[in-house]
């Protein structure tokens, strides 16, 4: 049993996560992932995969309207199959060598998108994001980032919202292919289930920063976001 400091540690790391994925479409696994990794290595990835079921399904209850439902069929199209390829990953590649090789992409497509690159909204791009995005989030927890830079330019609540709807059913078959390959804990389970009451109540309070982000700032939260996310999981496979 984790002491005290260490289980309310992981609980205000899901709290600011789901607070800031309330806001800008993701990032509990960005806040809750290192964490985890640092100070309880067996509940990765299956407890914050877990919570990137379930979290989504706040959002979708209050925005889904806009979600994007042209754009998912092709990203879907890409992250399922790719989803295995995740398993298997884990399975056969050492942690620190993916986390880097992930942390260099994610971080390289949020440079080159800032300014330089604007990747267009078709079917090859999407099916391209999703496949990346099955891989990563299947082996890391951490999915979202090539979906999102996709959308960065959209109106909040379509971003918002196609992730959402995205993360209930990629993090979900990712789930299933980590319980395949024997990755899936039952700590790791009962874990995610105690963590829910912080995640909602991360939730619930992500309305105000919503309203004030919506815009203009919402692209420069998702990069930040992004770019956030690849130097989590670089310094924790580098230093970890």
């Amino acid at each position: 049993m984790p002491s005290t400091e260490i289980v309310l540690l992981i609980a205000a790391a899901i709290f600011v996560g789901s607070l800031v994925q309330g806001a800008v479409g993701l990032g509990i696994g960005l806040v809750g992932a290192p964490v985890l990794t640092l100070v309880a290595p067996e509940l990765m990835p299956g407890t914050i995969l877990w919570l990137a079921t379930v979290l989504p399904v706040f959002t979708l209850a209050r925005e889904w309207r806009a979600i994007d439902w042209w754009g998912l069929r092709w990203a879907f199209l890409g992250r399922i199959p790719a989803t295995a390829v995740g398993a298997w990953i884990v399975s056969v590649v050492s942690a620190q060598a993916l986390g880097i090789m992930v942390g260099v992409m994610i971080l390289a497509a949020v440079v080159l998108t800032v300014r330089t690159v604007r990747l267009p909204m078709r079917a090859p791009v999407l099916v391209g994001a999703g496949v990346v995005s099955g891989v990563t989030g299947t082996a890391t927890s951490i999915g979202g980032p090539p979906l999102a830079l996709l959308y960065q330019r959209e109106m909040g609540p379509r971003v918002r919202s196609t992730l959402a709807a995205y993360f209930v059913v990629g993090a979900g078959a990712s789930l299933i292919g980590l319980a395949f390959v024997g990755a899936l804990t039952m700590a790791q389970t009962v874990t995610a289930w105690w963590l829910a009451l912080p995640m909602a109540a991360g939730f619930a309070m992500s309305g105000p920063v919503r309203r004030v982000i919506d815009g203009d700032r919402l692209r420069i939260a998702v990069l930040g976001v992004c770019a956030a996310s690849a130097l989590a999981v670089l310094v924790r496979s580098l230093f970890g």
